[in-house]
């Protein structure tokens, strides 16, 4: 007897558009001190969730990237000035927007041959403490061609969170990340576990990875003593970005979240909609959480 089992594939996840009050004073605010954001730049799906709950993820370094990822909508060639304010600006509209978390994150500096832009991140990271000192503080940064005095810029200034994103798995990350290196990302994120951080990464399935892939790549992170994990659906931002070979069920992100917590991590954020900052406030918090 034939089986009547109907084998359901997986479509594009939908986004929620919902345009609050809280929406409107984080984007009036976000305009008025001139700053640029992640959540505008990569057409993040969660902007309507984030900024209606009042975070937001700031992006320094101006809006022009020196890297071309296949898979990343900000854009890219030759960036301008850096702009020592910067630090002070971004600090005032934390705190004039009350943020309990703040997520700064930046485009790839490579053009800035001294430190590749650490000392505006240190800055950042310092002028946020000291103006509002009750909001915690999460950067997600690029790899600073693994200069180790550049990072320890950024350890030293003691953010709450450090992550950097690893993207994919292995196989296919000159494909997703051309200028990369797989290693190095691995070798930022150990020296930020090394340095005492809470430290964080992420990946995009739908690139063309395959499950044991994933579970490999969670396992090699895990090991490197990173607590906090994300994992999401990537969303092909325009015709000229890189094809999405599938959408994964809920069932697989549910599958990963368990094997990630079996594997050590504190924390593992697993859906379709799911991105680097996705409920970064609460995950700041763990220890006030647990205990």
């Amino acid at each position: 007897m034939e089986s009547t089992a109907t084998h359901i594939i997986p479509k594009k996840p939908k986004i929620r558009l919902k345009y609050g009050d809280d929406y409107k004073f984080v984007q009036n605010v976000v305009s008025e001190n001139k700053l640029n954001t992640v959540c505008e730049e990569a057409r993040c799906p969660n902007i309507y969730e984030c900024w209606g709950r009042g975070t937001a993820t700031i992006m320094i370094l101006g809006d022009i990237c020196t890297r071309a990822c296949g898979f990343c909508s900000v854009k890219t060639g030759k960036p301008l000035e850096t702009d020592s304010m910067e630090p002070v600006r971004t600090a005032m509209a934390v705190k004039k927007m009350a943020l309990r978390h703040v997520v700064i994150t930046s485009v790839d500096r490579d053009d800035l041959k001294k430190d590749y832009g650490a000392t505006i991140w240190a800055e950042t990271i310092k002028q946020i403490h000291h103006h509002v000192p009750k909001c915690t503080v999460e950067v997600l940064t690029p790899d600073f061609q693994g200069n180790s005095l550049a990072l320890k810029k950024v350890f030293n200034a003691k953010p709450e969170i450090f992550s950097h994103n690893v993207e994919c798995v292995e196989r296919i990350s000159k494909k997703v990340r051309a200028q990369s290196v797989w290693s190095r990302s691995l070798d930022v994120l150990k020296q930020s576990v090394i340095n005492g951080l809470r430290t964080k990464t992420g990946m995009m399935v739908g690139l063309g990875e395959s499950k044991n892939e994933v579970i490999e790549t969670m396992k090699e992170v895990a090991d490197l003593g990173v607590e906090i994990f994300t994992i999401g659906q990537y969303l092909q931002p325009s015709k000229e970005h890189l094809p999405v070979t599938r959408y994964v069920s809920d069932e697989e992100f549910q599958m990963y979240k368990e094997n990630g917590l079996e594997l050590g991590f504190r924390v593992v954020e697993s859906g379709a909609l799911v991105r680097s900052s996705y409920h970064a406030d609460e995950q700041a918090r763990l220890d006030k959480i647990e205990n």
